[in-house]
């Protein structure tokens, strides 16, 4: 698993807000908002046992990580990695004591056209957040998604960076065509999984209803078979030799190449 970079855990697939450009609202136009919930907490454990060292976990799929109610014990499992997730910050300072100095980093993202008194909640939840971690972990990432609003933010001294938007019902219709990386093959499958809060392992993050790109699940199959499977090297060697686009799913529900764009 040595090339295996990243592994996304679906702690929640429950959100408190309702963004118009969310690849959820396609979901749920497709299936409901029924399915909803957290992942159990013996499964966290279980995926803590299974993730090498080293490597970076991110707490974020379809959810809003800030929602599941043992955020910080399930943080703590994974002392040997380097911990982060996205969220949209408007609970960061109910989690404040489970996050600081037991998070790595966190990267709250700002999305255009929000309603204006989200966005005030937001900004104040951000500043009484800064405020209070001062140069304690996690490290702090503004995430400015489309053409949002980063006058109120431009005084703040923290990293922020920009990402293009693309159609809700998946990594498709960019507003600025992704970056590829020069031999053509997309980095997130050469170096990413995700796991569903069910255990439903992936080849990535991107939206796929239908499961196109899941390889197993961990609580019958280990993630290093997983990772070795041949459903996996079939597609790896698909990319690779230039035929992304006879792989279900990435040939046609998917435009990203595991490089995110920025304005």
């Amino acid at each position: 698993m040595n090339s295996l970079t990243q592994v996304n855990i679906e702690l929640t697939s429950r959100c408190d807000k309702n963004c118009w450009m969310c690849g959820r609202r396609e979901r749920e136009r497709l299936y409901g908002k029924q399915g909803y919930g957290d992942m159990d907490f013996d499964m966290v454990g279980l995926i803590a046992d299974e993730v090498p060292t080293g490597i970076m976990v991110a707490f974020h799929n379809n959810g809003e990580p800030l929602l599941y109610p043992r955020l910080g014990e399930a943080i703590s499992l994974f002392r040997d990695q380097t911990t982060y997730f996205v969220s949209n910050g408007l609970t960061l300072m109910k989690r404040a004591n489970e996050l600081i100095d037991n998070l790595d980093i966190i990267s709250v993202s700002v999305i255009e056209n929000e309603r204006e008194e989200v966005a005030e909640r937001q900004y104040n939840e951000i500043i009484d957040f800064l405020a209070l971690k001062g140069d304690r972990n996690p490290h702090f990432i503004l995430r400015f998604v489309g053409k949002a609003n980063e006058e109120r933010y431009k005084d703040l001294d923290v990293l922020k960076v920009r990402r293009v938007l693309h159609l809700p019902k998946g990594s498709m219709g960019y507003r600025k065509s992704p970056t590829i990386p020069e031999h053509g093959v997309c980095l997130d499958l050469l170096n990413r999984l995700a796991i569903d809060r069910f255990g439903n392992v992936s080849l990535c993050v991107r939206f796929d209803p239908e499961g196109e790109l899941r390889l197993g699940n961990i609580a019958e199959t280990s993630l290093e078979d997983l990772w070795k499977c041949e459903k996996r090297k079939r597609i790896v060697e698909m990319h690779i030799s230039g035929q992304r686009h006879k792989v279900p799913y990435c040939g046609n529900k998917c435009e990203f190449y595991g490089v995110p764009t920025g304005y």
